[in-house]
């Protein structure tokens, strides 16, 4: 393997790793019934985690 592949695995990887915390993150929340807050635009918004999850399952 040379350093190009190996960095290919390693982005797979975190990009992997990243994606199962934020579903465990929303699900969480979604648990706790508590929102998720986002900034859309500039704004500081709250969305509900159930929406979220709704979307990404």
């Amino acid at each position: 393997m040379n350093v190009k592949d190996q960095l290919e695995d390693l982005e797979k990887k975190v990009t992997l790793g990243l994606k199962k915390a934020y579903l465990q993150m929303v699900e969480f929340k979604s648990r706790k019934n508590s929102p998720i807050i986002v900034s859309i635009n500039g704004k500081v918004k709250a969305v509900p985690a159930h929406k979220v999850l709704d979307k990404i399952s």
